[in-house]
C-alpha cells in the first residue's frame, strides 16, 4: 500500500502512454525521456507495476467525497463521453474514469488477475486552469523482460479476467498491436512492447478495459485533436502525431491544432477506437457524473485533461446539426431496372455508404420505386447531385439520421490459400462480427481449385485466432 503521504501528491507525475515496441520520448515528454512513449512524464520517471494497494485507496482517486463510488452496471443505458478536448493517453483515460467514480478496486482485481508484477501504482491529483483531477502513474521497482504482442495476448486469453474485460483488453491490444505491425511492416506476433512501454501499456489497457466493462455504458468520443512536431524515439525522430497512433485511428475523426506536442498516444488511441461506438462533439444526453483525468505536462493554450462525462440519452434532438447522418430519397416512376442499378453504383462511387431501392405504387396506380442513399453529413451534397444527375428525378429529400456504429476494422489473415482480408466489427454489442471479403476468397478459390466456402471458413478461423 502506498504510505499516506503519497497519495494526492504530484510526485512521480507522468502521462503515461504509447504502447509502442520502439517509441522513446513523446512530445509532451521532455528531451532525454527513456521510456515507450507516455504522453506527459519529466525525465527519469520510471515507471511499470502492480496494483497491490487495498480497498480503501479509491478515497483518493475516484470521485469527490460527497458522491458515491459507481456500483457494477451503473451506465447500462446511460452514454459515456470521451470529451478529449486535449486529446488522451492510456494513463489519462484510467485517471479520469477513476474520478468518474469506478472504484479503484475493480482495476486492482483485473491486475491481480496477470503474471505481471514488479510495478505500483499511484494515484493522485493534480491542479489544471483551478480544475482538481486525478492523475495515475505507474511505477517500476525493477528490470521487465520484453514482451511480444504474442504473449500479452496468450497471457489475457489465458487470464482469469472477468470474459468482458479480457476480450475488451484483447481487442484494444488486438488494435494497438497491428498499428505497431503496420508502421514496422512485420508480423503481428512479432511485435515487442520493450520493458517499461509492455507493463505501462498492460496496465492502462486492462485498467480501462476493467473500467469501462464495469460501467456497461455505450462510449461515445469527441474528435481527437491531432498537435505537430517532432519527437524522439527508441530508433530516431518520429513526426507529431506518432506513426503508430494515424493508424490506431483508422475510421477515427481528427482535427489539427497549432500545439507542437503530441496529443495522442497510441494506447489511448487505441482504447477510443476499440470501443466507442459513434464521435459527436457533444452527445445529446443529461450530465449526472463528471470526471478529470490529468497529464503532467502543461499545455500552452488548454488544461491538459481528459473530461469523461456519464449522463442519460435524450432523444429531444436539436433539429439541426444533430444528425450524424442524412438519408436521402427520390422517388422515379420512369427508370428502368438497368438504370435504377447503374444509378446505384453512382451513389456509392459518390460516397454513399449504402444505396438501394425499393419498389412503391405512385399516384393513379403507377409502379415505381423509391431510390434511397445513407451518407455521411459531409458527402451528402455529392450523394444527393449524384443521385440527381443519374436518375430522371427533380428533387431529393433529406432525412437527419443518427446512427449508432460497431466499430470495424479490416485486418488480413494468412490462409493456406493465401491472404484474405477480413472485416471485423466489434464494440459493446456482443460477440465480433467477422466476415471475410468475398472477391478476395472467390479469387482464392479460383486459384486453388477449391469451393469457396472452404475459403472462407479459413479466413474464419484464421481472423479468430
Amino acid at each position: 500500500m502506498l504510505p499516506a503521504a503519497a497519495m494526492g501528491h504530484d510526485h512521480g507525475e507522468h502521462g503515461h502512454d504509447h504502447a509502442g515496441h520502439d517509441h522513446g520520448e513523446h512530445a509532451h515528454d521532455p528531451p532525454g525521456h527513456a521510456h515507450a512513449g507516455h504522453a506527459h512524464d519529466p525525465p527519469g520517471h520510471a515507471h511499470a507495476g502492480h496494483a497491490h494497494d487495498p480497498p480503501g485507496h479509491a478515497g483518493h482517486a475516484g470521485a469527490p467525497a460527497h458522491e458515491p463510488q459507481l456500483a457494477r452496471g451503473a451506465g447500462v443505458g446511460r452514454i459515456l463521453f470521451f470529451d478529449a478536448f486535449s486529446g488522451t493517453a492510456g494513463d489519462m483515460t484510467v485517471a479520469a474514469l477513476l474520478d468518474l467514480g469506478v472504484p479503484i478496486e475493480v482495476i486492482e482485481v483485473a491486475l491481480a488477475a496477470l503474471p505481471v508484477d514488479g510495478y505500483h501504482l499511484h494515484c493522485g491529483h493534480r491542479h489544471r486552469s483551478g480544475i482538481v483531477a486525478t492523475s495515475f502513474d505507474v511505477h517500476v521497482e525493477r528490470a521487465q523482460p520484453e514482451r511480444t504482442y504474442s504473449w500479452i495476448d496468450a497471457t489475457l486469453e489465458q487470464s482469469a479476467l472477468d470474459p468482458g474485460v479480457r476480450d475488451l483488453a484483447r481487442r484494444i491490444f488486438r488494435r494497438l498491436g497491428e498499428a505497431e505491425a503496420a508502421v514496422h511492416k512485420m508480423p503481428l506476433d512479432d511485435v515487442h512492447f520493450h520493458e517499461v512501454g509492455a507493463v505501462d501499456a498492460i496496465v492502462d489497457v486492462v485498467a480501462s478495459a476493467a473500467a469501462i466493462a464495469w460501467l456497461g455504458a455505450e462510449v461515445v468520443a469527441s474528435p481527437l485533436p491531432m498537435g505537430h512536431g517532432f519527437v524522439k524515439a527508441r530508433h530516431g525522430v518520429l513526426p507529431v502525431p506518432p506513426p503508430a497512433a494515424v493508424e490506431c485511428l483508422r475510421g477515427v475523426p481528427t482535427y489539427g491544432v497549432d500545439v507542437a506536442a503530441e496529443l495522442v498516444t497510441p494506447t489511448g488511441a487505441a482504447i477510443l477506437a476499440a470501443t466507442a461506438t459513434r464521435y459527436e462533439r457533444w452527445p445529446a444526453m443529461v450530465p449526472e457524473r463528471i470526471g478529470y483525468g490529468a497529464g503532467t505536462r502543461e499545455l500552452p493554450d488548454r488544461p491538459n485533461l481528459l473530461r469523461v462525462v456519464l449522463g442519460v440519452p435524450t432523444t429531444d434532438r436539436p433539429v439541426t446539426g444533430a444528425g450524424t447522418h442524412v438519408v436521402l430519397e427520390a422517388n422515379v416512376d420512369d427508370l428502368t431496372g438497368e438504370v435504377a442499378a447503374h444509378a446505384i453504383e453512382a451513389l456509392f462511387a459518390a460516397g454513399a455508404l449504402d444505396a438501394w431501392a425499393t419498389p412503391i405504387t405512385m399516384k393513379k396506380g403507377r409502379p415505381a420505386l423509391t431510390i434511397s442513399a445513407l451518407a455521411t453529413v459531409a458527402q451528402a451534397d455529392a450523394v444527393a447531385s449524384a443521385m440527381l444527375r443519374e436518375t430522371t428525378t427533380l428533387g431529393v429529400r433529406r432525412t437527419e439520421a443518427t446512427r449508432t456504429e460497431r466499430p470495424r476494422r479490416v485486418t488480413t489473415v494468412a490462409t493456406e490459400y493465401g491472404p484474405i482480408r477480413v472485416k471485423i466489427a466489434e464494440g459493446p454489442f456482443g460477440p465480433a462480427q467477422r466476415k471475410p471479403e468475398f472477391d478476395d476468397c472467390a479469387a482464392a478459390a479460383s486459384a486453388h481449385g477449391v469451393p469457396v466456402r472452404l475459403v472462407l471458413e479459413a479466413a474464419l478461423a484464421a481472423s479468430k485466432g
